[in-house]
């Protein structure tokens, strides 16, 4: 099932399951699926969000979006996820705020914070609110791309479970993706 979050016109924040082809019946997904890397893209700017999600949901990652910090710790509260890649500066919550919540939860999730500005003194401020990786806007799919498997590598501490996904081949995607 992948997880659709949002807001209702009175501002509320909404989620839904929606069942992936995989777990409808009869649907067999056309490449294997990596259920061990689950991603959560949190953008507020609609265009990369889908351009991310669908990089790498076509990388072989299972991602789930969210237009923001809050939308994005309702799906944190129902998903399990390997990665977070955020934004920082993102109305109702920003991506230190995102920070703060998981650390206060005792969550321990490694992200990659991808923004036009990385906040320093923010982070200065308060130590204890880690990112593995940083990615400055603008910046190409593939950047992104090698960010993510760095990662999610190095969370894993090189274990066989954070190889590459079964259908990568090492190439770059056709067409070069400005985010």
């Amino acid at each position: 099932m992948a997880l659709l979050a949002g807001r209702n016109h009175d501002d509320t924040i909404i989620s839904e399951h929606i069942p992936r082809p995989a777990d409808l019946p009869g649907i067999r997904p056309s490449r294997p699926s990596n259920l061990r890397q689950r991603i959560l893209v949190v953008e507020d700017d609609p265009a990369i969000r889908r351009l991310s999600t669908h990089g790498l949901t076509c990388s072989g990652y299972q991602v789930d979006a969210a237009e923001d910090g809050a939308v994005a710790w309702v799906a944190i509260q129902h998903e399990n996820y390997d990665l977070i890649v955020t934004d920082n500066s993102m109305p109702k919550m920003t991506g230190v705020d995102l920070l703060q919540a998981l650390h206060e939860a005792h969550l321990k999730l490694p992200v990659i914070m991808a923004t036009s500005s990385v906040p320093q003194d923010e982070l200065n401020r308060h130590p204890w609110l880690k990112i593995e990786s940083t990615l400055l806007k603008p910046y190409s799919f593939d950047e992104l791309l090698a960010k993510v498997k760095d990662v999610l590598y190095a969370a894993n501490h090189g274990a066989q479970e954070s190889a590459p996904p079964p259908n990568w081949q090492g190439q770059p995607l056709p067409h070069r993706l400005q985010l």
